[in-house]
């Protein structure tokens, strides 16, 4: 047994690393992300999807971002492509292969290509993890049966029909990573060429993770000014989505293909398409670094404070804040504006003080941090009004979060006054005054 594989060794680094994270960022959000991930069995934390032009130019940064999954405790499931590669390799042997319905039809000659890409992609996967000091196994065929889709019109190419679960399972109990190809076996051992989304939602249907990991060289899905987007609520998104005409060609086929996955999953699930080197954050920050998608629920805005249950709303704020609200304080309440979700999980509360509008309170369950909801909710009240601010305690775990998307900040005692969309420096110095006056919503605060 290396150094590196000791169990002692092996959790004295995974410690340390915590630690480290903990001191970068909130050391109760990082904690609170590796309780959750750990509690899942080990097959069952995240299936990872890596594109053939990540292995080509990324190969390292992905590997070193495996190799830390695996040394604070998860494992992950991967499975790779290579495209890139064997379109290269398929135009140098001058082998041609037509698409239909934007599937490579795979003769004998280009499944001899398929096979020899896909197993040397996996071998430079596997040994550049390995070279991390973390265990990898590959898996080039074997873990994935499938059957021929239709063998005259697009020859040897597979659908899958089963994933073998216990091939998988004993792999990551063994403690490594196992790497899979998107090559299937038919009936007999015949190798089939499996499109790697229809991979990727064969395994994901049969081991329910998680979490559902895109890698992509953007790290994300971009919106129609090219920007990336932070978070996708499908339950209030999809039929937006679908219906705009900045949603087209590869984004669209994306945002339908992570629909069909998430719907065979449980709603905690969710898809996050992040770059190798920006995956940490993306899993262990309120904040993250790419584009996360939920199957999620629908965010109800509420003008008046009588469509509001505050029997529901109080409990959240609650949870969320770990302390107990003022029992005056909802009647005392005058609401701006609201965004909440329909499980009341998630919410936003705006009130209108003096000339400014003011976030009264931002909350989000414990067990509802990491689905998204945080970003969706911000999302919806923020497109809204352009211009507000809030203040936070000092310590609060959602800072690293706010100051990054905040236009500014201030520490005024106990607590941070943020603002968006506010540039005039006079009116901002007033009102960051008169926010840091305002009386504490919880009891023992004045």
């Amino acid at each position: 047994m290396s150094k590196n594989s000791d169990p002692k060794n092996l959790a004295s680094t995974r410690e340390t690393i915590v630690q480290l994270l903990s001191n970068m960022s909130d050391g109760k959000e990082i904690r609170s992300y590796l309780q959750r991930f750990s509690s899942a069995d080990q097959s069952q934390f995240a299936v990872i999807k890596i594109g053939g032009a990540i292995l080509r130019d990324q190969l390292e940064e992905t590997a070193a971002a495996l190799a830390f999954l695996h040394t604070v405790g998860l494992t992950p499931i991967v499975l790779h492509g290579g495209g890139p590669q064997m379109d290269e390799t398929l135009a140098a042997r001058k082998i041609e292969t037509p698409k239909i319905d934007g599937l490579r039809v795979t003769n004998a000659d280009a499944l001899d290509v398929a096979r020899d890409v896909f197993t040397g992609e996996n071998i430079r996967l596997v040994e550049a993890v390995r070279a991390q000091g973390v265990s990898a196994h590959s898996l080039t065929s074997g873990a994935i049966e499938a059957d021929y889709l239709d063998r005259e019109k697009y020859g040897f190419v597979g659908e899958p029909n089963n994933v073998r679960l216990g091939l998988i399972r004993s792999i990551a109990q063994s403690g490594a990573i196992p790497i899979l190809t998107c090559l299937g076996i038919a009936p007999g051992g015949q190798l089939l060429n499996v499109n790697g989304d229809s991979a990727t939602r064969a395994l994901v249907d049969a081991l329910q993770p998680l979490k559902i990991i895109f890698l992509s060289q953007i790290g994300g899905l971009l919106d129609a000014n090219g920007k990336k987007i932070h978070s996708i609520n499908l339950a209030s998104d999809y039929d937006e989505l679908m219906n705009a005409d900045w949603v087209e060609g590869g984004m669209r086929l994306k945002v339908q293909e992570i629909n069909r996955l998430l719907d065979t999953v449980p709603l905690s699930t969710s898809v996050s398409i992040t770059t190798p080197s920006g995956l940490v954050k993306e899993l262990f920050t309120h904040g993250g670094s790419g584009t996360l998608v939920r199957m999620g629920e629908h965010i109800y805005q509420h003008k008046d404070k009588s469509e509001i249950n505050g029997a529901k709303l109080k409990p959240l704020i609650e949870d969320a804040f770990e302390r107990k609200l003022k029992p005056d304080w909802w009647d005392d309440l005058e609401i701006f504006d609201a965004h909440i979700s329909e499980t009341y999980r998630a919410g936003a509360i705006l009130t209108k003080i003096d000339d400014f509008i003011y976030l009264d309170k931002f909350a989000v369950v414990e067990d509802a941090r990491g689905e998204g909801l945080a970003r969706t909710v911000w999302r919806a009240f923020s497109e809204n009004t352009k211009t507000f601010y809030w203040r936070s305690r000092n310590e609060n775990g959602f800072n690293s979060f706010y100051h990054n998307i905040a236009d500014g900040a201030v520490k005024s005692g106990p607590w941070t006054v943020f603002w968006i969309g506010e540039n005039d420096f006079e009116k901002i110095s007033k009102v960051v005054a008169r926010i840091a006056e305002l009386p504490g919503s919880f009891e023992g605060e004045e």
